[in-house]
């Protein structure tokens, strides 16, 4: 049989070869991960160790005596040395145990469990409404560049990294709650909505549709838009000047005078030629403008009284509560190390030079 039309065999050993280096890459993606936490873990510790804040006393309180305060003292195991305390710490957290809330009552985990689901939901629209604004404003801003629009583009941009948070937050409620009344107040239901969901994944918008709740669904919704347009006003702003900074970047290379040149139309030049190779940035700078929603919420939460993680770690800095902080700050750290990994694999996905 004539074999010079066949397509040729793989070379002896390719496939194990590219099964190992697969284990190999998989393997070191998983070890930084594991490091990268592990790094997290010593700072949240030692930061616990070094603020003025005594744990003992924040459980026993300031009444107690000299002996109540010692037994508290050994059976939280801070009598031992301090590379014990931090062995024993990591440990405590790669089995779930965060320690008791002096300010619930209550495992931190449990509570962590309960709070993260809301900021977690109202950080994910926010950021959507970020990108699906901020990615199209900072393309037009770039393409129309020292035009009126570039202008105001880039004032609203101004705007969203000079209004603070907390600002923006009670002139929304001001006008869209309490005049206009177009959206539901602070909180995530109005107050006869409340328990009426069984949780399921701690998200309102999704539980009330698994429950076939549409009323609820509705009520949420209108509580949930004005706080998720205020984070993700802040996420446009830096959205759309990145955006624009790609885009005036990518706008100067020589490819795209010459497809100009060769009668491209101006639409496929700019979102086929130009912005096409801005995709991968781009995922770098919403990973962290989404990190930083979830990080950044407290004041948009304190302000719509939003029972997520930012009010949970306010309160508990208030109460002096370490365990709850320091749990908190954990689970914080651990989102940021996670969205850094996705988009790092998100780039390798979509740049071949990457891999």
């Amino acid at each position: 049989m004539d074999q010079q039309g066949a397509s040729p065999e793989p070379a002896p050993g390719y496939a194990g070869r590219g099964l190992v280096r697969g284990f190999s890459t998989a393997s070191g993606f998983v070890l930084t991960l594991f490091l990268t936490f592990l790094g997290l873990l010593a700072i949240t510790f030692f930061i616990g160790r070094v603020i003025p804040i005594d744990p003992v006393l924040a459980v026993v309180g300031d009444r107690a005596t000299q002996e109540q305060y010692d037994v508290a003292k050994i059976a939280m195991g801070l009598d031992q040395p301090l590379w014990m305390q931090f062995i024993s710490y990591v440990g405590n957290v790669f089995t779930g145990d965060l320690g008791m809330s002096v300010s619930t009552g209550r495992p931190v985990i449990e509570d962590l469990s309960r709070f993260f689901p809301a900021t977690f939901e109202m950080a994910t629209l926010g950021i959507l409404i970020g990108c699906a604004l901020g990615i199209p404003l900072g393309v037009t801003a770039a393409a129309r560049q020292g035009s009126w629009l570039d202008q105001v583009i880039r004032v609203v941009g101004l705007l969203g990294y000079s209004v603070p948070a907390f600002w923006l937050g009670l002139v929304g409620l001001a006008l869209f709650y309490a005049r206009l009344r177009w959206v539901g107040g602070p909180g995530r239901l109005d107050i006869f909505y409340d328990g009426l969901v069984e949780p399921v994944t701690g998200m309102i918008l999704i539980d009330s549709l698994i429950r076939g709740e549409i009323d609820i669904f509705w009520n949420a919704v209108s509580h949930i838009i004005l706080p998720a347009a205020v984070l993700g006003f802040f996420s446009l702003a830096y959205i759309a000047r990145m955006t624009r900074s790609f885009m005036l970047d990518q706008l100067s290379q020589e490819f795209v005078t010459t497809a100009r040149v060769k009668g491209v139309p101006e639409r496929v030049v700019i979102w086929r030629h130009a912005f096409n190779p801005i995709r991968v940035p781009l995922i770098t700078v919403i990973g962290l403008s989404y990190a930083g929603l979830l990080e950044g919420s407290v004041m948009i939460e304190t302000v719509f009284s939003w029972p997520g993680i930012g009010n949970y770690l306010t309160t508990a800095l208030l109460n002096a509560d370490m365990n709850a902080v320091l749990g908190a700050t954990l689970v914080i750290g651990a989102v940021f190390i996670v969205i850094n990994k996705i988009s790092d694999v998100l780039y390798r996905v979509l740049d071949p030079r990457a891999r």
